[in-house]
């Protein structure tokens, strides 16, 4: 089957679509992005997805290309015309096309784009069983990471450095020797007594949407729940870590920096947790209930 990519209006065959030279996304990565998962031919918390992605255009000064319901169409026909039934929905929004100049030009139409694509999840919960290895690298990123914006270079370094190492993620560590983030998640670990911590929301972080869903779970469970930073040491004495994203859903994190974080292997309350994002992902797609919300910073 030929993939089919949203592009401005269009949907075109996947190897034919493009956008302009001079398009601002690809000269000064003037844009932002989301990526949403899709269960069952539907997306996963679609409406936290939009209101985060019409917060970060409004941060950036960048119009919104279509109203929330339109981009809803628009996402739902590009999940339908490539045939995924479970995989994501990648969408990204530029502040458009125009001669090259540093200062907005004005009068511009932003460029939107979609693509989807199938994920294989019995490999993701293979992954999740066993568990990932994680590094930890310097944090290089600039001081709005609450943006969600496609200058990815930073986050690509550090994925790249944790790929050589035969790692999963790479967590990223600020000035202040604290763990941010995963170049492509939120870190989180549990302490010896149970706690849940995982750092509070500030320009450090990404607000992750999957994030939101896990809190509001774990609070709904009465788990003990601490929004701080945490240092690699204290991750390294914890009884068990693990990263949370739009694909990954909940991956524990059973090494890091070659240090095995617990008994070395996917620990119960991540087990439990993933248990419960995975029923909840597939009643939201489902329709039967309500999207996790965006959290601001």
């Amino acid at each position: 089957m030929s993939r089919v990519a949203y592009v401005n209006g269009r949907y075109q065959p996947y190897r034919q679509a493009s956008v302009h030279v001079e398009d601002r996304g690809f000269q000064f990565a003037d844009g932002v992005y989301e990526v949403i998962a899709v269960i069952g031919g539907r997306m996963v918390d679609a409406e936290g997805h939009i209101v985060r992605l019409e917060r970060n255009l409004d941060e950036l000064r960048i119009a919104h290309p279509m109203s929330r319901a339109a981009l809803q169409v628009v996402f739902e026909e590009t999940i339908r015309r490539n045939r995924v039934d479970f995989g994501s929905i990648y969408v990204q929004v530029t502040r458009g096309t125009a001669r090259r100049d540093f200062p907005f030009p004005a009068g511009v139409r932003p460029t939107l784009v979609a693509i989807a694509k199938p994920l294989d999840r019995a490999k993701i919960a293979a992954n999740a069983a066993k568990g990932v290895a994680a590094i930890t690298t310097r944090d290089q990123r600039w001081a709005r990471c609450d943006i969600k914006s496609v200058g990815l270079l930073p986050a690509a370094l550090a994925k790249q450095q944790a790929k050589e190492a035969g790692a999963f993620e790479a967590w990223l560590v600020d000035e202040e020797g604290r763990v941010t983030e995963g170049s492509s998640s939120n870190a989180w670990i549990v302490t010896k007594d149970g706690a849940l911590v995982t750092r509070q929301l500030d320009n450090g972080i990404l607000s992750g949407i999957t994030r939101s869903a896990i809190l509001a779970l774990a609070k709904a469970e009465g788990l003990k729940i601490e929004e701080r930073a945490f240092t690699p040491a204290e991750a390294y004495e914890a009884r068990e870590a693990f990263v949370t994203s739009t694909t990954a859903f909940l991956m524990p994190v059973t090494s890091l920096d070659g240090k095995s974080i617990g008994n070395g292997a996917p620990g119960l309350l991540s087990g439990k947790i993933r248990a419960l994002y995975e029923v909840y992902a597939d009643s939201q797609a489902a329709g039967e209930l309500p999207s996790a919300p965006y959290l601001a910073p």
